[in-house]
């Protein structure tokens, strides 16, 4: 999703100049990054950026709708603008590499459910774990 002024719904919350570094670096990573990754990035740019501005702007965009909090094979939370139902990641076990990919399949598999158990879905969140092709060739050749 491409955000703008226009379709960014924060009218009665200020869309400072940090809120909105913090949301073009998250649109300029093309997909998911954590905390840490977000305040170094959108510091570099802005060194008024501080850690509680990065937690309480990623809380509003969470509230508002704009992002999407994910945890990945890892403890530790990412966020990525939000995507469509269709987004789907892989998360290599070894060097923790995401390869991002959309599939018809999933929205189907939402229409299923509803149609089913007359359960309204608003997120999915699917992620599979494995190798990659590099970690897989490094594990066959030790």
């Amino acid at each position: 999703m491409r955000l703008t002024r226009k379709t960014i719904p924060i009218q009665e919350h200020n869309l400072t100049t940090q809120r909105r570094r913090l949301l073009e670096v998250l649109q300029e990573a093309q997909g998911p990054i954590d905390a840490k990754e977000l305040y170094w990035r959108a510091s570099a740019r802005n060194q008024s950026i501080s850690w509680a501005t990065v937690y309480r702007s990623l809380n509003l965009f969470k509230q508002l709708g704009l992002i999407d909090e994910r945890r990945l094979a890892k403890a530790r939370c990412s966020y990525e603008i939000k995507q469509s139902l269709e987004h789907v990641h892989l998360v290599c076990q070894c060097c923790g590499k995401i390869i991002e990919f959309e599939n018809s399949l999933v929205r189907k598999l939402v229409e299923v459910v509803q149609r089913e158990h007359h359960f309204n879905v608003t997120k999915v969140d699917l992620y599979l774990e494995g190798y990659c092709p590099e970690c897989e060739e490094k594990e066959k050749t030790q």
